[in-house]
Formats: structure tokens, C-alpha cells, sequence
């Protein structure tokens, strides 16, 4: 019986390692066939309205935006985000640099730039999109020469590896080893920067299992919340220097956003 009974356990675990290869596959091809008419690419077209129409109570558009290369300049910006910023003498990630533009240049408090963040297809969410597409093909190459960018980065990392709430998980728990997975997502390394770079150069993402596009900041929220931590303030700087630690683990990957996830 004990004989039969580890043949048989043998077999599921031959059959398991051989089913693995496939269905990561079939994900592969499934995403493939998505990113042909990624529903991403709706938002960013609508982004790009939104940054050019006029409004707030100074009528003024986004189109003198400065995020960090040049006013209005757009062109690999996302990509070298979060950054140090000295008018503001914060360090910034794209929402956080947006909501900037838009009080200053518009004219609306920072409460009625963010009112709408958690709703499906807010309007920063496809500015966001719209900014990071400027990017698709630029090397991520976020510095943290400045000594408050390192600073950021530092607490991002902390962050990252600190075990902490009811479940005792850290950000690591699920993203620092290779090959996992939950159901049919995979779960990228964070530790190891090409799998970083896989994962990064596609935010912000179309998530098909939510309908909606969403930005690096509110899937980083979602995981806090998912660990039974208190859930983050949106556009806290813990979420952003944990963003610093993960871009720069993923430095140099090309940009491919806006791409497509679970």
C-alpha cells in the first residue's frame, strides 16, 4: 500500500512539473492576444484629452506640466520617476507630480484633484496612463543622487523587507523568490532586477480580473491592504519610497506601458 501510494505521489509531482510550463504558457499567449486591443490604450486616449482641456478656476491646461524633464516635455519622464523635485522639495512619483500640476497650474485644491483616485477610470488614472505611454522605449533610470531620493529609496527598501501586522507578512513574503505564483498570476522577484524589470516597465496596467486600469500606486495600496496593514494614505511617501526602491530594482528595464495584467 505505502508503495502505491509514493508512485502515486511521484506521478502528480512529474505531472505538476510538467503541467506548470504549460499553463504559464497558455497565460503568456492569453496576455499576447490581449495586448493586441489592450483596453489600456482607451485611457491613455483619454488622458491625453484631459491633459489638453482647460479647467479649474485658472482655465489653464496640463500641457506645462514639469515631470522633471522640462515643462510640457513628456518624452522618457515616467520613466525616471519618482524623482526629487526642488520647487516642491519633495520627492515625487507620477500621481504625486501630477496632483502638483494640477493645483498649481489649475487652480484646484489637492482634495479635489484626488476626490475621484479609487474610482474605476478616474481622471488621474488615465493621466497617468497617458504619461507613462511617453516612455514606451525609454530605459527606467531613476537616481537617487539627491541625499532625500536616497532617503526614499533606504525607506522603500525597509519597507519592502519589513515583516510587520496580524499575518506577519512583508512585501518579500510573496515577492522575493522565484517561480511563485497565485493561481494564475505570477508573483515577480523583486530581489532579482530582471524579474523587476518584467514586472515595472508594464505599470500602469490594465487589470482584466478588476476592468479598470490601474497605477503602480493604487496596486501598491491594494497589496498593503491585502497584508492586513492599516491601508496607506494615496500618495503617502511610504508608497512612494517603496515605488524608488522598485523602479530602481528594475532600473534600466525598457518601458512597455501601458500593458496588461490579471
Amino acid at each position: 500500500m505505502r508503495t502505491a501510494l509514493v508512485s502515486c505521489a511521484l506521478a502528480l509531482l512529474q505531472f505538476n512539473a510538467i503541467a506548470e510550463p504549460d499553463t504559464m504558457r497558455e497565460i503568456r499567449k492569453y496576455r499576447e492576444m490581449l495586448s493586441e486591443g489592450n483596453p489600456a490604450d482607451l485611457a491613455e486616449e483619454r488622458g491625453e484629452v484631459i491633459w489638453k482641456t482647460p479647467a479649474g478656476p485658472k482655465h489653464a491646461t496640463l500641457e506645462q506640466c514639469d515631470l522633471g524633464l522640462g515643462p510640457g516635455n513628456l518624452a522618457g519622464a515616467y520613466a525616471q520617476l519618482p524623482r526629487y523635485f526642488p520647487d516642491t522639495d519633495r520627492v515625487e512619483d507620477a500621481e504625486s507630480r501630477l496632483v502638483t500640476c494640477i493645483t498649481a497650474l489649475q487652480g484646484l485644491t489637492r482634495e479635489q484633484a484626488i476626490k475621484d483616485w479609487h474610482k474605476r477610470d478616474s481622471d488621474l488614472s488615465a493621466l497617468t496612463t497617458f504619461v507613462a505611454a511617453r516612455s514606451k522605449g525609454a530605459p527606467i533610470a531613476v537616481s537617487t543622487e539627491h541625499p532625500k531620493a536616497f532617503q526614499a529609496y533606504a525607506i522603500g527598501r525597509e519597507l519592502f523587507f519589513r515583516r510587520s501586522g496580524p499575518l506577519d507578512f512583508a512585501c518579500a513574503t510573496c515577492h522575493s523568490q522565484p517561480d511563485r505564483r497565485i493561481r494564475l498570476q505570477e508573483l515577480p522577484d523583486f530581489v532579482d532586477n530582471a524579474s523587476a524589470r518584467s514586472s515595472m516597465i508594464q505599470w500602469p496596467a490594465y487589470r482584466v480580473s478588476q476592468g479598470s486600469v490601474w497605477t503602480m500606486e493604487r496596486r501598491l495600496i491594494d497589496c498593503i491592504r491585502q497584508m492586513r496593514y492599516p491601508e496607506p494614505s494615496y500618495l503617502s511617501e511610504a508608497i512612494i519610497a517603496l515605488q524608488v526602491y522598485l523602479q530602481k530594482q528594475a532600473q534600466d528595464g525598457v518601458m512597455e506601458a501601458p500593458g496588461i495584467k490579471r
